[in-house]
Parts: structure tokens; C-alpha cells; sequence
């Protein structure tokens, strides 16, 4: 059973929901399509979760797997067909993850036209920071979050950018496939993905609010 940190608590993760090509920029650099008319949408496995403090471990099977930051949305309480003017409400924390995925996998499925949840699932797949409550944001209309690897910034985000803001990820989703708390959102990562390697360490920073470090063990 995956579990999250905020204020103090411990949270049952629910689904874990992930959004593709949501900034212009990372689509671009990977050569896909920008989507327009409704967000991409993909989930991970709860096995996928890594909280700060556990190891990150490559798999084995993988030659080519890269960082993806992300801002990452808490579901504190069950929606359904909640509008955007409305959406953010049932937000209860935010934090800063990472979407890892197995690029060389995912090529190979995407080629084959099979689903390419391996390449996104694996243990250790959906790294999450502590959530900071939503209170403590009151009033926040966008995010600013960065990725530093071995001291040398990888990726900077500003949710500004994002093709589809925020409370119309949590609308559509909620309309989608329903809601529930624990639930979390992973937006969609910013351009500057690149690879990890065993020995590598990673700083996640969310507007200074939060802070997470990882280290790739061997």
C-alpha cells in the first residue's frame, strides 16, 4: 500500500493519474504532436511510488531512462463532474515529483503500437515529494518548480505555461474517470528531460516551499 507524506500525516495514495504534453516546449523536443483538444492522460501503478528517503534504483532492463519534473496535485476529497471555477477546491496539497520513464521502452512500444505502461510503471517510477496543504497556498494562481542534477539545473517549469492549466486538469478529470481523495495528478513536465544514471543527485524545488533530494543508487 503507497502512502504520502503531509503535514505530519501519512495519506493513501489512490490512482495515480499523469499528464502527457502539457507544455509546448517538451513536446517539441521529443518531436510529438501538441495536444489541443483534451490533456493526454496516462496512470502508473501504486507499486510505482517513491517517497524521499527511499533508494532509487534504475531497472535493469532500461538503458536510457530519463527525469521528468513535474508539479504534483494531492485529491483530498472524491469529485465528479466539478467544474473549473470550482476544481481547485477539492486540491488538498501540492508537491514536486518525478514522471521517470524507460525511453528506450517507451520508443519500442510506441513503434509496435502497444501500450507503453512499462516504460512508465516500475518501481520507483512516480518519486513524490512531502505535499504542502493547500491552505498554505491559498491564493497561488501558478508554480514554479526546477530540477538540479549533480548541481546543474535540468529543468525549470512555470505552470503559466502549461496547455492546459490546472483547474481544467482537475475538471477533465474528474468528468473523466471520477475522483477520489488520495488520488494524486502528475501535470506534465517541462522541456530539459534528459538521462540518469546510477550516482546521480537530484534536487527537486518547488517555489521554496518544498525541497526533495533523491539518489540514484546502484
Amino acid at each position: 500500500m503507497a502512502t504520502v507524506r503531509m503535514a505530519g500525516g501519512e495519506i493513501t495514495v489512490g490512482n495515480v493519474f499523469c499528464i502527457g504534453r502539457n507544455y509546448a516546449a517538451h513536446a517539441a523536443e521529443l518531436g510529438n504532436a501538441i495536444e489541443t483538444e483534451e490533456p493526454m492522460v496516462f496512470l502508473k501503478p501504486t507499486s510505482s511510488v517513491l517517497k524521499v528517503g527511499e533508494p532509487l534504483r534504475l531497472p535493469a532492463w532500461s538503458q536510457d531512462v530519463h527525469h521528468e519534473a513535474e508539479l504534483v496535485l494531492l485529491i483530498g476529497r472524491d469529485a465528479r463532474d466539478i467544474g473549473p471555477e470550482r476544481a481547485l477546491s477539492v486540491v488538498a496539497g501540492y508537491g514536486i515529483g518525478l514522471d521517470l520513464t524507460a525511453r528506450d521502452v517507451q520508443a519500442q512500444a510506441k513503434q509496435k503500437g502497444h501500450p507503453w505502461t512499462k516504460s512508465k510503471g516500475f518501481p520507483g517510477a512516480a518519486c513524490i515529494s512531502d505535499f504542502v496543504p493547500a491552505d498554505d497556498v491559498a491564493g497561488a494562481s501558478c508554480f514554479r518548480f526546477s530540477l538540479t542534477v549533480n548541481g546543474t539545473v535540468r529543468q525549470s517549469g512555470d505552470t503559466d505555461l502549461m496547455l492546459f492549466p490546472l483547474p481544467v486538469l482537475v475538471s477533465y478529470l474528474s468528468r473523466q474517470y471520477g475522483l477520489s481523495a488520495g488520488d494524486m495528478i502528475y501535470t506534465g513536465t517541462p522541456a530539459g528531460v534528459g538521462p540518469l544514471q546510477a550516482g546521480d543527485c537530484l534536487l527537486l524545488t518547488l517555489d521554496g516551499l518544498i525541497e526533495a533530494r533523491f539518489k540514484v543508487t546502484e
